[in-house]
């Protein structure tokens, strides 16, 4: 099994993996390896269109012993986004190697390495890290009226690619904002895929927003397209939302068709905390997001979207598991996707509403638009709810351009193509819209309408050299 190559390579370079690491991290390795023997990889199954075992199965190239990566941020990136003003942070593969200017840290903020961190704040470090991505989201609750649409959520196997990030990772990226501090200015980090080989990536992201703190995260994913060979980044993401904190996180991805991306998302949010989670896939070569939602405290707000647009062979699947633990919590999902050409996606989203969990308000929404024949997407909208004086609604569909909106404006003079493009804008503006950072959300537009009009989709948020 794919797994066990994995397992070995570990077992085999165990001491050159903990020397170029920090002890704390160190002490997690040996039991992620033994849940991924247990568990083993995710298996695909009929609605999904990306196989992990199998995308994980070549021989990649990983840099255990930590060689830098030759890099001059000058060169390599460069913010494109007029008036957003951030603190800009550079990650290449899963290495951090700087930021453009440094946070004070006099109010205890910590942004940068995740080594760094784990080394100068491991009491910190310690009570969060792998809290989330250790455990099967789910696996606590005893279903109280047994239903076949529990059944057929059984997974035994979501642990597996988060255990072989964990076993394997090295470095990475934190954000810590302690209790009361508040972030004005959006944090972007740059993270970029770079290899001149067949190379993998196991990229951390631990992000702690502490009780009544406020920050915004933008982390914008490419490569550097050096050369024609393959690249896959396994990225955990980790985020803790304090009681009353309010945390937006995007996530941008503007990948070459090569590129394989595997992301698991793990979101915990605490009584009266308010997040806002969107993820974008402008271009990729094989996608696949995970995103779970752990609403463990009352008066909770989730707002959970995302985009994609595919064309070619490109595939993109989005699995996401919204969790309502406690009662009076609010969360809405909404996803959209356009697929050309052959592309594929999936959107699978289950919503969790507990017995106990009273007073919710969980909406889901998923549209989709096929514009071939050979395009394929599957949707499935799951809804499970075991408690009284709830809200909750959920739907799908996956159609075509409106024919009548497109020959109404055809019979106005404007050009069929401009006409498509169009129509495809403004089927994707509900989910922009739902951007609280308004300089992102008006170059976000500007970045999807380059992308209908079929233009190079230079993301400009961050060019990298291997692209000029």
């Amino acid at each position: 099994m794919t797994e066990n190559q994995y397992i070995e390579l570990y077992e085999t370079q165990r001491e050159l993996i903990d020397a170029n690491s920090a002890e704390a991290m160190n002490g997690f390795r040996a039991e992620a390896a033994e849940v991924l023997r247990r568990e083993g990889l995710s298996k695909p199954k009929d609605f999904t269109a990306t196989d992990p075992e199998a995308l994980l199965a070549p021989d990649y190239s990983l840099n255990l012993a930590r060689h830098n990566v030759p890099t001059d941020r000058k060169d390599l990136f460069t913010c494109g986004i007029p008036d957003l003003s951030t603190h800009v942070h550079y990650m290449v593969n899963e290495q951090y190697i700087g930021e453009s200017r440094r946070l004070a840290e006099n109010d205890g903020v910590f942004a940068g390495s995740l080594r760094d961190f784990a080394e100068k704040r491991a009491d910190i470090f310690l009570q969060y890290y792998n809290r989330l991505a250790g455990k099967d989201p789910g696996k606590d609750y005893v279903v109280p009226k047994r239903s076949p649409l529990s059944e057929s959520n059984a997974d035994p196997r979501m642990l597996g690619e988060a255990a072989l990030n964990t076993m394997l990772a090295q470095d990475g990226f934190v954000l810590y904002v302690p209790d009361e501090v508040v972030i004005e200015k959006p944090l972007q980090l740059i993270s970029l895929m770079r290899s001149v080989e067949d190379f993998m990536a196991c990229q951390r992201l631990l992000i702690i927003i502490g009780a009544r703190a406020k920050a915004n995260l933008l982390v914008c994913e490419h490569d550097s397209d050096l050369a024609a060979v393959s690249l896959l980044n396994l990225q955990v993401t980790e985020i803790f939302v304090g009681e009353g904190a309010t945390f937006d996180f995007y996530s941008l991805e503007e990948h070459h068709d090569n590129v394989i991306r595997l992301g698991e998302v793990f979101v915990h949010q605490a009584a009266e905390s308010n997040a806002a989670i969107g993820l974008f896939t402008l271009t990729a070569g094989k996608t696949r997001n995970r995103v779970y939602v752990e609403l463990d405290g009352e008066k909770i707000s989730t707002n959970l979207f995302g985009m994609v647009i595919a064309d070619g062979e490109q595939q993109v699947d989005n699995i996401t598991f919204i969790d309502h633990k406690k009662p009076g919590c609010a969360s809405n999902e909404l996803f959209k996707y356009v697929l050309d050409n052959e592309a594929k996606g999936s959107f699978i989203g289950r919503i969790l509403v507990r017995d106990g969990a009273i007073k919710t308000d969980a909406h889901q929404t998923d549209r989709n638009l096929c514009l071939t024949d050979k395009a394929r997407m599957i949707a499935r909208p799951e809804l499970e709810i075991f408690a009284d004086d709830v809200k909750c609604s959920h739907g799908a569909t996956v159609g075509q351009l409106d024919q009548n909106a497109l020959f109404y404006m055809r019979t106005r003079g404007i050009p069929e193509s401009e006409a498509r493009m169009l129509l495809m804008f403004a089927f994707m503006g509900d989910v922009i819209d739902n951007i609280r950072i308004e300089p992102l959300r008006d170059r976000l537009k500007h970045l999807v309408e380059k992308r209908f009009r079929g233009e190079l989709t230079q993301c400009k948020l961050c060019s990298n050299i291997g692209r000029k």
